[in-house]
């Protein structure tokens, strides 16, 4: 079968005449060598899908009804049973039923790859599209979510995420379960920090968070070993350098376990009820190669700057086990703007190395 494409774009006929001329199209091609595989619908004064897709067109994989005034996406969708793209932004979807019902349990679940949401109303993520595991693309920016929901770690062969121009305040540590994930952008939303946890994402090539309210970025962040390209212009710490330094005395439950740790006191299951054990297993190691020390809850949270590329510093959280063991930098004055170089010499030299391309505006 021959590839074919049908652009209906730009037409200004009432819906009526637009229905009819699909129908008519469909059924020239009914036994016909070719096969319709892309449907050109944009701009077009949709009010709805025309029904003609329900029975028309079984080959399509393409399908572009973006620029509409769309309201829900039909049932005649899951019809598609071959889709692989959707673009549908810049309608107005993101009521009740703005997806048709069985979405998750059609055919789409195991064909559509590419999903483009963007410009509609959606204040969340419909938890129909997060059973979409085949998505390799989806692009809900310039909508109006508030959160980005945990299950989103279901899409798993999610490559691209577009989700900018939203009102986003936190970024869920279960982002960082998509192993092959390589384009993230969270630009243009309200999001306070990034989890450590994103320095699991180690196909990830492109991160932008610019404009958002980042005051610091995790010091794991240096292990995102692809990424080539980091764009934060726009956030208070590009426009203003934040220095911190907040620390609360450990508990007696802590200080105790500490010491079990530090001095290698022997222990077996057998000496210690199950709640204790579990408590120090979680411990952390404290980072400064001169201490040797651990900690469980309490521990400093400093803001170091970091060369980046040998032309940006960028603040960067790191977690210590006492006031003792910050850094030099940390008793530099509020109102300085010099540091030695030495502060961060392995963290330039690795970011520098790992980093090609850091955009600041």
């Amino acid at each position: 079968m021959e590839e074919a494409e049908l652009n209906l774009s730009r037409l200004s006929v009432p819906a009526e005449t637009l229905e009819a001329e699909l129908e008519a199209r469909a059924e020239e091609r009914r036994g016909a060598r070719e096969a319709l595989l892309r449907l050109l619908l944009p701009h077009s004064r949709l009010a709805s899908l025309p029904r003609a897709l329900g029975s028309g067109f079984p080959h399509l994989q393409l399908l572009d009804v973006s620029g509409n005034a769309l309201t829900a996406l039909g049932p005649e969708l899951l019809a598609l049973r071959s889709l692989r793209t959707l673009l549908a932004k810049n309608n107005r979807l993101g009521g009740p039923g703005a997806l048709p019902k069985g979405l998750a349990r059609s055919p789409l679940c195991r064909s559509l790859q590419v999903l483009n949401l963007s410009g509609n109303c959606f204040q969340e993520v419909p938890a129909s599209l997060l059973e979409l595991r085949a998505l390799q693309t989806l692009c809900l920016g310039g909508n109006q979510l508030q959160s980005i929901p945990a299950e989103i770690e279901n899409l798993r062969s999610l490559e691209c995420l577009y989700l900018g121009g939203n009102f986003i305040k936190e970024i869920p540590p279960e982002l960082a379960n998509l192993p092959s994930l390589k384009y993230l952008v969270l630009c243009d939303n309200k999001i306070q920090s990034v989890p450590p946890q994103l320095s699991q994402l180690h196909s990830l090539r492109s991160l932008s968070l610019h404009n958002n309210l980042l005051t610091y970025l995790p010091r794991e962040i240096l292990n995102l070993i692809h990424l080539e390209e980091l764009s934060l212009r726009g956030n208070p710490l590009v426009v203003r350098f934040v220095r911190d330094l907040t620390y609360d005395p450990p508990t007696l439950l802590e200080l105790a376990a500490r010491t079990i740790k530090i001095r290698n006191i022997p222990y077996t299951p057998y000496d210690l009820p199950g709640n204790l054990l579990r408590y120090l297993s979680l411990a952390s190691n404290c980072p400064n190669p001169k201490c040797g020390g651990v900690y469980f809850d309490c521990c400093v949270r400093q803001i170091k700057f970091v060369d980046f590329c040998g032309k940006y510093r960028l603040p960067l959280m790191h977690y210590l086990c006492s006031p003792e063991c910050s850094s030099p930098c940390s008793s530099v004055s509020h109102s300085s703007t010099s540091q030695s170089e030495s502060d961060s010499e392995d963290e330039a030299g690795v970011a520098a190395h790992r980093m090609q391309k850091v955009l600041l505006g």
